[in-house]
């Protein structure tokens, strides 16, 4: 079984006392937490409590904020993509899925990838809160303003990794009602 980061939609964030009353599934990736998730967990980006594990290693954020960002993104990038079918139907799956299960927030759960080193798991959080999501972000801004055309560049060059993830209504780690 593959380590997974999940991505979820609610109308709230999780707190200490409940989870939200109606979760949204979005995307699950194998061993890695991928650019698109990141990106999507972008804008607003708070630790909140686990949804799925004890420790507050959740993380949630503005979901419309984060979806534009990832769609500027994506377009950045089909714009060296033209001919490229299979990152059009990417896109085309991405984006109708994004629009389906709309919401407030983003909830992104890290417990899966994070638990594969000997860190911290809050600490992990805190610096992908922080740091690595914050970072992907200003690459991603840079880059759809054409003021970072290497990193677009690699970007493109390895789509699938970053944006070829499982969006599906329900993932492993799904939700009832």
């Amino acid at each position: 079984m593959a380590n997974r980061s999940y991505l979820y939609s609610a109308d709230s964030m999780p707190d200490e006392a409940q989870i939200p009353r109606r979760i949204r599934c979005i995307s699950e990736h194998n061993w890695d937490i991928p650019l698109a998730h990141k990106l999507l967990a972008g804008r607003g980006t708070t630790i909140v409590p686990s949804m799925i594990w004890n420790p507050a290693i959740g993380i949630a954020a503005d979901y419309a904020g984060g979806a534009a960002l990832l769609r500027e993104l994506l377009s950045a990038v089909g714009k060296g993509l033209e001919d490229d079918a299979e990152f059009a139907a990417c896109v085309a799956r991405t984006t109708a899925h994004l629009e389906k299960q709309r919401a407030e927030y983003f909830v992104l759960e890290t417990g899966e990838i994070i638990s594969m080193t000997d860190d911290d798991p809050e600490a992990s959080v805190r610096r992908l809160a922080s740091e690595d999501i914050p970072d992907a972000v200003a690459r991603a801004e840079e880059a759809i303003a054409g003021r970072n055309d290497d990193w677009l560049a690699a970007v493109r060059a390895d789509w699938q990794r970053h944006f070829a993830s499982f969006y599906a209504d329900a993932l492993y780690f799904s939700f009832p009602g």
